[in-house]
């Protein structure tokens, strides 16, 4: 399924997910056309309003009346980063893609460079804020997170979550992306056949607006990457996912089978006490939540994927020279959409 609703007209495309950022939308893109222009690109800025309520859908259109290469997609309600994303590169027409945050931490002055380096023969070259502007936890909280990914993906990068990444406009397929997969991009594009690399980018301190990241996010994360490790790394054989966590089933209940009979032959407990019987419950409960869980994704996958249907509602668009149709979906995916 292609994500171009039409040929490529531009050599770049910037896509901005923006949500409640009606402070910032300005000078960022004053500082983007000011950057860009002297790289002598033909290029497009897309701002994807995510649902905002504080006056920056109408800072948005009043941006576009004034520079033709600002285009607009308004969300419906607010669906989430990974959904305002693949909006925005469905309807991107550049050869080349940026992605970027919309509070003005990203710096434009980098996009030259990544670029350059995307000219080099990669698919996707990734931001990496090496002297992050944020607090102590979510750096510290960073650094565990990406080290978790690293190691669960075997794709080892530093920052998955810097949204300021540049791509060749094939090396995603949007058809395939949503819950909280935007910090995966660089797994997907290499499990498209991409070369994957990392550059040190500039990180500015939020100067207005707040924050829309948090450890509320942390589960949902954990989530997404369980599916993004059962996809890659067991799609054609999942039976051996879940061998594994048989495995370590068994192992857990021999040991408290252990403890439980040496109990009882020391005559300081019953061999099935409550202890143990919890533990067990516990445990396979546990397990069963992550199976029904993962096959659950899996299916609304499939269901995404098939059915062509995105998990987002577009309201309107402005200055796209050609309204393409929007994929809609039946009220209670959109409602399931929304609460996430």
């Amino acid at each position: 399924m292609s994500h171009h609703p039409k040929n490529n007209q531009f050599d770049l495309s910037i896509i901005i997910p923006v949500k409640d950022e009606v402070e910032n939308i300005g000078p960022l893109t004053a500082d983007i056309i000011r950057q860009v222009d002297l790289l002598g690109l033909d290029y497009e800025i897309i701002y994807v309003n995510d649902g905002s309520i504080d006056g920056t859908a109408g800072g948005l259109d009043q941006l576009a009346k004034r520079h033709a290469q600002v285009k607009i997609v308004h969300f419906a309600a607010s669906f989430g980063q990974t959904a305002a994303l693949t909006s925005g590169i469905e309807m991107a027409t550049g050869k080349k893609l940026i992605t970027m945050d919309g509070d003005r931490q990203n710096d434009p002055a980098d996009i030259g460079m990544l670029l350059a380096k995307l000219d080099e023969g990669y698919g996707c070259v990734s931001g990496w804020r090496r002297d992050r502007q944020d607090t102590a936890i979510r750096r510290w909280s960073s650094i565990l997170a990406n080290r978790l990914i690293s190691k669960a993906t075997s794709l080892h990068l530093h920052d998955y979550g810097c949204t300021l990444k540049a791509y060749h406009a094939d090396a995603l397929d949007p058809s395939v992306l949503y819950g909280e997969m935007h910090r995966f991009f660089p797994v997907y594009v290499r499990a498209r056949g991409g070369r994957i690399c990392e550059m040190v980018v500039k990180h500015h301190p939020r100067v207005t607006g707040l924050s829309k990241y948090g450890l509320s996010r942390t589960a949902r994360v954990l989530a997404d990457l369980a599916l993004v490790r059962l996809l890659f790394k067991y799609r054609s054989r999942p039976v051996h996912m879940f061998a594994k966590v048989a495995q370590y089933m068994v192992l857990t209940a021999l040991a408290f089978g252990i403890l439980g009979l040496g109990s009882w032959i020391t005559n300081r407990g019953p061999l099935l006490g409550v202890p143990f019987l919890t533990a067990a419950i516990l445990s396979v409960g546990a397990v069963s939540c992550v199976g029904i869980g993962l096959c659950c994704e899996l299916v609304m996958r499939n269901h995404f994927y098939v059915l062509g249907r995105r998990p987002w509602r577009t309201e309107r668009m402005v200055n796209f020279a050609q309204q393409a149709p929007v994929p809609d979906l039946t009220g209670s995916v959109a409602d399931l959409a929304n609460a996430r």
